[in-house]
């Protein structure tokens, strides 16, 4: 019995990292993350989007870093001490493909209860919210539950997932933590 309840509970709450973007909180379904890294020097890519901050070498694979909030519209901002880079995974032309949104700051790892969740708001709200799940309340302020597979679009993520030899002078792991 007790063992049926608690698997009734896993799949009524959503664990959520929760993280920043211009004084806004936000949160993704910890499923789709990988890992949370410390900002760390991107190479830039020539002739790709605006929102593309460029790739890091990550034990060896090359992975594009994009700017959530200038994809967002949100002013830029330079990064800080507590700027993260959140490895996520999405799917192009149906491979996996592991892809770094930058954040101004990572929070923590919230429950969130399903019944807590509430459709966005149609007006009112600046990002488009085809890209938002929902929106729950966490200690007392709103955390915006974005859907990753729908901020970016196919075109969009083809045009970020960089070939290695595209790469010019990949700076190495070792360098970049020195």
């Amino acid at each position: 019995m007790e063992k049926h309840q608690l698997a009734h509970h896993d799949v009524s709450n959503l664990q959520v990292l929760s993280f920043m973007l211009d004084n806004e909180w936000f949160g993704v379904e910890i499923s789709g993350i990988q890992e949370v890294l410390e900002f760390r020097q991107v190479t830039k890519v020539p002739r790709t989007p605006d929102y593309m901050l460029g790739v890091i070498n990550l034990r060896g694979k090359v992975i594009p870093v994009v700017d959530l909030g200038k994809h967002f519209d949100m002013p830029a901002k330079p990064p800080t001490l507590d700027t993260c880079i959140i490895i996520i995974h999405v799917d192009i032309d149906g491979e996996s493909t592991p892809l770094g949104i930058m954040a101004d700051e990572v929070k923590e790892v919230v429950d969130i209860a399903i019944k807590d969740i509430s459709p966005p708001p149609r007006i009112g709200n600046r990002i488009n919210s085809a890209f938002i799940y929902g929106m729950a309340k966490h200690d007392d302020a709103f955390l915006i539950l974005l859907k990753l597979s729908r901020i970016f679009s196919a075109d969009e993520l083809s045009k970020v997932a960089v070939q290695v030899d595209e790469v010019p002078e990949l700076a190495t792991d070792n360098a970049e933590q020195g």
